[in-house]
């Protein structure tokens, strides 16, 4: 395994009541750090970000998520603690797969009407990208989480909405329907860590993961 990760240096400050250990939340047990959040996921290029940001309008009220946050989740791990990350950096390592070329394809929605959390662009189905996926949840398992039994479906998330207006959103769905990318290689995943601020998490790269394997 390599260096310890050094998560959080010259990282943004927790809020208040962000993830914690148990115990230190409901007891204020002292010399107890709190987790962190993890995620891997593959970072989307300037050019394509460039692009998904022409389309980051016409919701008011969208908290549109800024170039350097845009990315593909390959896995949210959530809150963590030190040991279990580097568990985890040692496991991703591990995690050998191909190069990949992947495209983004439509745009969608999450939540119901009335309840739109985000709006998102998609990503073409391929069976390298979901084989890394998989690779990353067997990482996870392997350091020592649960299983996440949720349905992976791989996108780009371009805005935080407060239940925007359905018809604004159905709009605007309608507008960006046909989006689509040209394929981008991609020849490394990260993982990362969240941390939140006043208005919505920001990112940083924690370790980065060659694809060079099979």
């Amino acid at each position: 395994m390599g260096a310890r990760l050094d998560i959080g240096k010259d990282a943004p400050a927790r809020k208040a009541g962000q993830a914690v250990s148990g115990c230190a939340e409901r007891l204020g047990c002292k010399g107890l750090r709190a987790l962190i959040r993890l995620f891997a996921a593959l970072a989307v290029p300037p050019e394509v970000g460039e692009m998904l940001q022409r389309r980051q309008q016409g919701l008011p009220g969208a908290r549109w998520r800024p170039l350097e946050s845009l990315h593909i989740t390959l896995r949210f791990f959530g809150g963590v603690s030190e040991t279990t990350a580097d568990d985890l950096d040692a496991e991703l390592g591990q995690a050998a797969a191909a190069p990949l070329s992947v495209a983004l394809e439509g745009v969608g929605a999450f939540g119901g009407a009335g309840a739109v959390r985000a709006v998102w662009a998609g990503v073409a189905a391929d069976p390298a990208l979901e084989h890394l996926a998989r690779r990353c949840e067997r990482a996870a398992r392997r350091a020592g989480l649960k299983p996440d039994r949720r349905l992976w479906r791989p996108h780009v998330t371009l805005a935080y909405l407060n239940g925007g207006e359905p018809a604004r959103v159905a709009a605007w769905i309608q507008a960006h329907g046909l989006l689509r990318s040209p394929p981008f290689a991609c020849r490394s995943f990260g993982l990362y860590s969240s941390w939140l601020g006043d208005q919505a998490s920001s990112y940083r790269l924690e370790r980065s993961y060659r694809l060079d394997g099979g």
